[in-house]
């Protein structure tokens, strides 16, 4: 039996397999779950791009008062790193094609939620300075709680919707599984994001010390709650085992590691590049620019080929509505 033919994203048209299209079960993606992902995006570029930019300039200008530019310049990259791939989440059909996303982006809105209230005292709003940063520091504080509530909000709303057949008239994706060599590369790869994120986040006073940077409380569980993320989403699209549906987090971790390596090399004199923990934080970093560029040309290369196999009598490209 020859292959369904698919097209150059990885779907197949549902007329050319229905019974297919009747066997691939899925939740129906909540409306609410894509406007709240495409509104952190916006406010992403926004106060990511300052934050960034203020920081390879030498200004730190977060929230909360920091040592040095470098710490909220790499919350403020990765902020805008992430936010090509929450735009796409409008293009998926089903919750399961996004959550390897989705899920990073509510620990990033709690876990920044929670390090600003934990570190109310460090806030430019309570210690004062320059009346911008101050205002800034007073925006932030609801923008983020308010996004942090909505985000577990339309996570429960999304979980309570029953899992549904797909539909007929919809295109069935073929799943494009990792390689079998790239398993116990990315459980590690999350392992490290997830531990590191985790010691940041939840024991500051210890693992502040490996940092090759200098960094406060508040610095090193901002940037912890970003590491922790990160982990989450690498173990979750190794969960999935599904190229296809970690598309929108392929999408997202080159882009915040080639936004971390700009910053960080334009900040290069305030790095300890000497440190073990400096050598880490590169590694991790390559290891995410590696991944997601790897995964987007396999999952093209996959596309490429399920187009070469269309059914008889028809030419590549010709396989129907969708190839």
């Amino acid at each position: 039996m020859s292959a369904p033919a698919t097209g150059r994203d990885g779907t197949v048209p549902a007329t050319a397999n229905a019974d297919a299209a009747l066997s691939s079960p899925g939740r129906p993606l909540s409306s609410a779950v894509v406007v709240l992902s495409t509104v952190v995006a916006v406010v992403s570029l926004g106060v990511g791009a300052l934050l960034a930019v203020a920081g390879a300039a030498g200004y730190a200008a977060g929230a909360w008062v920091s040592p040095d530019p470098l710490s909220p310049g790499l919350i403020g990259a990765a902020m805008v790193g992430v936010a090509p791939g929450l735009l796409t989440l409008g293009r998926a059909g089903t919750w399961e094609e996004v959550r390897s996303l989705y899920l990073p982006l509510v620990v990033v809105m709690v876990g920044l939620s929670a390090v600003t209230l934990l570190n109310a005292a460090s806030l430019r709003v309570a210690v004062g300075g320059p009346l911008f940063l101050v205002l800034f520091s007073l925006g932030w504080v609801p923008v983020v709680g308010l996004l942090a509530l909505a985000s577990v909000g339309c996570l429960a709303a999304q979980y309570r919707r029953p899992a549904a057949e797909s539909a007929r008239t919809g295109p069935v994706r073929v799943p494009v599984p990792l390689p079998a060599w790239s398993r116990p590369l990315l459980a590690v790869l999350g392992s490290g994001w997830l531990g590191i994120g985790a010691g940041l986040l939840f024991l500051p006073g210890f693992w502040s010390a490996f940092v090759p940077w200098t960094v406060n409380r508040a610095d090193a569980q901002g940037l912890g709650v970003w590491a922790l993320s990160l982990g989450v989403g690498v173990l979750a699209s190794l969960a999935e085992d599904d190229l296809g549906r970690s598309r929108p987090a392929l999408r997202a971790v080159p882009a915040v590691a080639v936004a971390c390596g700009i910053l960080l090399a334009v900040r290069a004199p305030d790095v300890a590049w000497g440190s073990g923990g400096a050598v880490s934080l590169l590694a991790l970093l390559g290891g995410l620019l590696v991944t997601g560029a790897t995964g987007r040309l396999l999952l093209a290369r996959a596309g490429r080929d399920g187009a070469g196999r269309a059914a008889p009598g028809k030419p590549r490209g010709a396989a129907g509505p969708g190839a």
